[in-house]
């Protein structure tokens, strides 16, 4: 009596759960709430959990599960457990894995989008108002490049949470803490296959970076990674703030990295806006050995992708963004540049 008692409660907490998380969906305001007042002190409950264990406490529990899934039907099955028994008890741990991903991490999906927390309107591409940037930018890529990298891993983790303590409140995001600290994948070769750099561990919302980063990447991969810890989902606004953060750093090689880790982005935008004949007459401008530094690093990463498991990658990615409210997909990473463009230059303060 006391287990049925007690399913029946679960089923109804359960059902209370999935409900909410239909609710933010489709309420207009109520994921902001969620990332401003839930969010924050959940995710401080849930990443210093993630803290006591050097390994990544996210994957495991995915491991835990899938193999949970693969064994029950056979050990059920021993028991004299009825089919319908054993698919029930799969789709109810199924779903509170959902429940579990978007109350813990995955409402910040329903926020509300970066220009209405900027309090900026979308612009255009202007052709003058891209190549006024365009000139600052390679200006200041080319003055960063040439000094070593002076910090630690640890060292760069400190000086881009110390930024990200400076970010003007009215974005959202919230304060990291000390104790949060980037894992290492336990499965971090099939990560390089698919061309990840780090991603989001959203159960005990840990963020993750690939160990097997160049040194010019790491602090703009960290720096994104952190920002989706923060409450930020979308991948172009990751990549505003990792560029912001790494660009306002005391540390030049930190802010060099910040401007080598947009590179790419602002490449296609050229030759998207100004014409090949455009892009390369642009690009002569930007020094020759930041150019083979940005050549070196796409050989690096093309001996370890695999193109047939990347282009699985790609394709469930792809549909899991639209699926989250993010209608671009993939191609949402190289929408920073028109974020930046939108604001003032005195947007920081």
């Amino acid at each position: 009596m006391k287990y049925i008692r007690f399913r029946y409660i679960r089923w109804a907490v359960l059902a209370l759960l999935l409900i909410g998380v239909w609710m933010f969906r489709w309420i207009p305001g109520a994921g902001e709430w969620y990332a401003r007042e839930v969010y924050p002190g959940l995710s401080v409950c849930l990443s210093g959990v993630a803290s006591v264990v050097p390994f990544s406490l996210c994957e495991v529990t995915v491991i835990g599960i899938g193999g949970f899934l693969l064994v029950y039907p056979f050990v059920a099955r021993r028991k004299k457990r009825s089919g319908w028994h054993i698919l029930g008890r799969e789709v109810e741990v199924l779903v509170w894995v959902y429940v579990w991903f978007y109350w813990g991490w995955g409402m910040n999906y329903f926020r509300n989008d970066f220009f209405s927390r900027s309090g900026v309107a979308r612009v255009s591409y202007e052709e003058a108002r891209f190549h006024r940037f365009l000139e600052a930018y390679t200006d200041s890529l080319n003055a960063t490049y040439g000094v070593q990298m002076s910090l630690s891993e640890t060292g760069m983790q400190n000086e881009v949470k110390r930024i990200y303590r400076h970010v003007p409140e009215r974005f959202g995001l919230t304060v990291p803490k000390d104790f949060q600290h980037p894992k290492r994948s336990l499965v971090n070769g099939l990560y390089s296959k698919v061309g990840v750099l780090g991603y989001m561990g959203p159960f005990f919302d840990e963020s993750h970076v690939n160990h097997e980063l160049l040194p010019a990447q790491y602090p703009f991969t960290y720096a994104h990674e952190l920002s989706h810890l923060l409450g930020v989902s979308q991948e172009a606004e990751a990549n505003f703030w990792a560029y912001q953060v790494c660009v306002r750093s005391a540390n030049r090689y930190v802010r060099y990295c910040g401007y080598f880790g947009l590179l790419p982005y602002i490449y296609r935008d050229a030759y998207r806006i100004l014409g090949e004949a455009g892009c390369k007459e642009w690009a002569s401008h930007i020094r020759s050995d930041i150019m083979r530094e940005l050549r070196a690093k796409e050989i690096y990463w093309g001996e370890r992708y695999s193109p047939w498991i990347g282009a699985v990658q790609d394709a469930v990615y792809n549909w899991y963004l639209k699926g989250n409210c993010i209608p671009s997909g993939t191609k949402n990473y190289g929408e920073v540049t028109g974020m930046i463009l939108s604001l003032p230059e005195n947007w920081w303060q």
